[in-house]
């Protein structure tokens, strides 16, 4: 699979390539309706498409916020779609036990932004073998990033991208500098931005997190037109009910359209 990846991110057509799916892994219906749905829509657009969701959800604002149907049943879901769709997948982990489980099923670990600088974490990602997406810590610079792209290279794996989603602005804003995509590209490898984790409002009073899912075209067009290699986006068929990061969702009847517009700014950039 790991050839089939490279393949992915680095597409002969020179287009981007998307990573998109539902936070968590909710149940087996709604999760395999959104990874058909994508599928269908990346395959007509030409567009390289990796599966995410989580199997569970470790950094929660609240004690009482959903985490997940439970790790087997979450992982056996994500293992459906991987065998009837065909599709690679992108899920998170947090420990480094979680790190040879998770890559029996995923293609690509992916290293949520908080525990981006821990060390054992990243070493047992990478030493699985699979693709290892780093998320750019909200307290970090883009250039502070090469020293988790050296710890995954270091370790033996040369399979490793970096995705963008925000800086902390304030206690309860993120911010993006888009001068942070050129910084990290020179890392030599894939940067990916977020648009829907960078448009997060943290740390509410309610315990839950807000959004601006407004903003999320905006924030589309801006990273490919700063020449970002990849985007990122939760979706949903209903955010309002969805049971994690609903606030900062795109809702999935609006994949199709934000695509195709984002395809012509690809186009006239190459």
């Amino acid at each position: 699979m790991t050839t089939d990846i490279l393949k992915m991110i680095a597409p002969a057509n020179g287009n981007f390539f998307l990573i998109a799916g539902p936070c968590v892994v909710e149940g087996e219906e709604i999760t395999l309706r959104v990874a058909c749905e994508l599928k269908e829509i990346c395959s007509e657009q030409e567009i390289p498409f990796l599966f995410k969701a989580s199997y569970k959800k470790a950094n929660r604002s609240s004690l009482h916020s959903f985490t997940g149907i439970g790790d087997e049943e979450a992982l056996a879901v994500l293992r459906k779609v991987k065998t009837v769709l065909g599709l690679p997948i992108v899920t998170d982990i947090h420990t480094e036990q979680e790190a040879a489980w998770a890559a029996e099923v995923a293609d690509v670990l992916q290293i949520p932004a908080f525990l981006c600088r821990q060390t054992d974490l990243l070493v047992a990602a990478a030493r699985t073998g699979r693709w290892v997406n780093v998320k750019k810590g909200q307290f970090l610079s883009p250039e502070a990033m090469r020293f988790a792209v050296e710890k995954v290279r270091d370790a033996g794996n040369d399979h490793v991208m970096v995705t963008e989603r925000g800086t902390s602005f304030g206690y309860q804003d993120l911010i993006v500098d888009f001068r942070g995509i050129k910084a990290l590209k020179e890392n030599n490898c894939p940067v990916v931005l977020d648009c829907t984790h960078s448009l997060q409002q943290p740390n509410q009073r309610s315990g839950v997190t807000g959004g601006r899912p407004d903003m999320i075209e905006t924030m589309g067009r801006a990273a490919i037109a700063v020449g970002a290699d990849g985007i990122f986006m939760e979706t949903h068929p209903d955010p309002a009910h969805a049971l994690s990061d609903g606030a900062n969702m795109l809702p999935l009847d609006q994949m199709e359209p934000l695509l195709r517009k984002l395809i012509k700014i690809r186009k006239a950039i190459l």
